[in-house]
């Protein structure tokens, strides 16, 4: 898919080492959890930004029954819709899957997250209180604080229905 200043296409077995470098810089390591699952981000389908031939940006997801959940999403350059994008093919994707739901979770600190995903059709629908220190016990590296030196303590879930 070409917008204008980029291209997205799904991710590719010769993406692997970018991604993982991408995920280790921006998330701490290729380990994300999400709800007490722990996922190798590295090894989930996923799309990828390219501008100019390099790319700028990752969304990594799953699809389990009739649910579609975004597990990273990473925007290298803003202002581009790049995230948006992203955000707009993994629907596509889920779509196709017939699933009735996609979702994510983002922490409690990340109020830029918050507020960019409510502004393209998500729905606060839980806040899953002290959840971080269970995710701390299955990836230690987890920070204390996050965004503005807030606590990282919740994971608030956020869904697109579809």
């Amino acid at each position: 898919m070409q917008i204008d200043a980029f291209t997205l296409r799904a991710r590719n077995d010769s993406d692997k080492v970018w991604i993982c470098d991408l995920l280790k810089s921006q998330w701490g390591s290729t380990e994300i959890v999400t709800r007490g699952v722990l996922h190798d981000g590295s090894m989930l389908p996923g799309y990828v930004a390219l501008v100019d031939g390099r790319p700028a940006g990752l969304l990594t997801y799953r699809i389990i029954g009739d649910k579609c959940e975004i597990i990273t999403l990473n925007s290298l350059q803003r202002s581009l819709g790049i995230g948006t994008a992203l955000i707009q093919a993994v629907r596509k994707r889920a779509v196709e899957a017939k699933c009735k739901r996609l979702w994510l979770i983002t922490t409690n600190d990340n109020l830029a997250a918050i507020r960019f995903y409510q502004r393209r059709g998500f729905l606060l629908v839980t806040i899953h209180r002290n959840a971080i220190k269970f995710s701390r016990m299955l990836k230690p590296s987890i920070p204390e604080t996050g965004c503005d030196d807030i606590p990282i303590r919740d994971e608030i879930e956020l869904e697109m229905v579809l």
